[in-house]
């Protein structure tokens, strides 16, 4: 059947969907994914192309002048930095390190925190978001579970992937001042919000505690290239944590690439500020729709709410056109009458939103 979705926990698999319905896969609109729709950094993209002959030589296995370029655009101490392979790993690797017998995660959430947590034996607690609080996440109520649970490590990502809940950087940081617990904050998605409110980046010297991961998939739209970073200040943890990294662990393209794209200033100004605006835009556009409730979001995807029925009907009718949207029915903490979806283009937006309105609900 043409149309038919293969999907995993970080959307739609675009390879097998346009070999199984024989169509190039540019034909595909991927609303499942959360990837930057616009192209690479520009600047980042024309400094791999001057530089491919390096694909003959070794990476620099301290990766300087990467971690420089990183050290710079975040504004923290080289040192505080380690490499990886994306945020994924970077989490899985200080989830086991810190090896906690008690765990808070928020429901619903990324899966990959409570299969990695589970690995490792962690009783996980649940903080669940709902629908009639839209989905916000109370600081003073973190802090009283924590410290009445004996919680060890909290690990969620700000903004919150699916929901688009957000915490600021004054409520983590009082989270830090009034627990004992290890905070690992993903920020996946913080370079999509405004970060001198959001980004907790400026902490990780004060707390040894606060752990910060980062990918480059989603706001750099490169998530081929396989890199991503994380910051915190605890020596202890930075030393077990080398004691496991395979020499030369990011490639060179990525290296070379992650040289000037942390650099480029216009172009993140750029893209945050098209993302701001068409999350605007569509949010007003979903809010037009009969039966549909958008839920406010700080991230470049939003959370739809059916309010009667079901989301299988919007879901099966969309990717009858090669448009696929994250079926949110196996979130824990969410059920089939959710569905998200990302920004992308202008003109894949205009379509989808048009789609949906034709959708009789």
């Amino acid at each position: 059947m043409r149309g038919d979705i293969l999907q995993n926990s970080h959307g739609a698999n675009l390879f097998e969907i346009a070999q199984k319905n024989h169509v190039d896969i540019n034909e595909i609109m991927d609303f499942s994914s959360n990837i930057n729709p616009l192209s690479p950094s520009p600047r980042a993209l024309k400094f791999l192309k001057e530089n491919l002959d390096l694909i003959r030589t070794y990476p620099d296995p301290s990766y300087n002048n990467l971690k420089n370029s990183i050290s710079s655009y975040v504004h923290c101490h080289k040192d505080h930095i380690i490499l990886g392979l994306g945020a994924t790993e970077l989490l899985i690797n200080f989830i086991n390190i810190i090896d906690p017998k008690k765990s808070l995660i928020l429901s619903p959430s990324y899966s990959e925190y409570e299969n990695n947590l589970r690995n490792i034996g962690s009783q996980i607690y649940y903080y669940q978001l709902n629908f009639d609080n839209n989905f916000k996440i109370s600081c003073d109520y973190i802090i009283d579970f924590i410290n009445k649970n004996n919680i060890e490590l909290f690990v969620f990502s700000n903004p919150n992937n699916p929901t688009g809940s957000i915490l600021t950087n004054t409520e983590i940081k009082k989270i830090l001042n009034k627990t004992k617990a290890y905070i690992i904050v993903d920020e996946t998605y913080i370079e999509f919000t405004d970060m001198d409110i959001y980004s907790c980046t400026n902490l990780i010297s004060s707390f040894d505690r606060l752990i910060v991961t980062r990918g480059t998939s989603k706001f750099f739209g490169i998530p081929g290239l396989r890199l991503g970073y994380s910051l915190n200040s605890n020596v202890e943890i930075i030393e077990k944590f080398k004691k496991n990294q395979v020499l030369w662990q990011i490639n060179i393209c990525a290296d070379i690439m992650g040289q000037e794209m942390f650099k480029d200033k216009e172009y993140i100004e750029r893209v945050f500020k098209y993302i701001t605006d068409q999350r605007l835009k569509l949010t007003d556009e979903i809010k037009k729709i009969n039966n549909l409730m958008p839920i406010e979001s700080k991230g470049n995807f939003i959370l739809v709410k059916v309010l009667k029925g079901t989301n299988k009907i919007i879901v099966e009718k969309l990717k009858k056109d090669l448009i696929f949207v994250r079926d949110c029915s196996n979130f824990k903490g969410l059920d089939d009458t959710y569905f998200r979806f990302c920004i992308l283009d202008t003109k894949s937006n205009e379509i989808f939103i048009k789609k949906l309105k034709d959708i009789k609900l």
